[in-house]
């Protein structure tokens, strides 16, 4: 399995979100609960695209949102950056 992030997402996680593919690789690593499909009808996607929660080594939350690709095995990061409070709520509703 490979983490993929193309080049334009890797700039927006680095300008726009602070966010580093060490960190995505560290939640992954870390994460607890489950993952969670993306229902809502704008957000749609095939493959379907997933989401979670988890923290980082250093304590940092971060929502991670992704595709996998099944026939590679290989996950699309689409974006990742620190859940706002009603994506915790849900998270903990339904992911954990």
């Amino acid at each position: 399995m490979a983490l993929r992030i193309s080049a334009k997402v890797r700039k927006k996680l680095a300008n726009e979100h602070g966010v580093t593919e060490d960190e995505i690789i560290q939640c992954f690593a870390n994460r607890c609960g489950k993952v969670l499909m993306d229902t809502r009808e704008g957000n749609k996607t095939d493959p379907p695209t997933w989401w979670f929660i988890a923290e980082t080594d250093h304590g940092k939350f971060l929502k991670i949102v992704f595709m996998h690709d099944v026939e590679t095995n290989d996950i699309h990061i689409k974006t990742a950056y620190e859940p706002n409070s009603t994506e915790k709520y849900l998270y903990q509703q339904h992911g954990m």
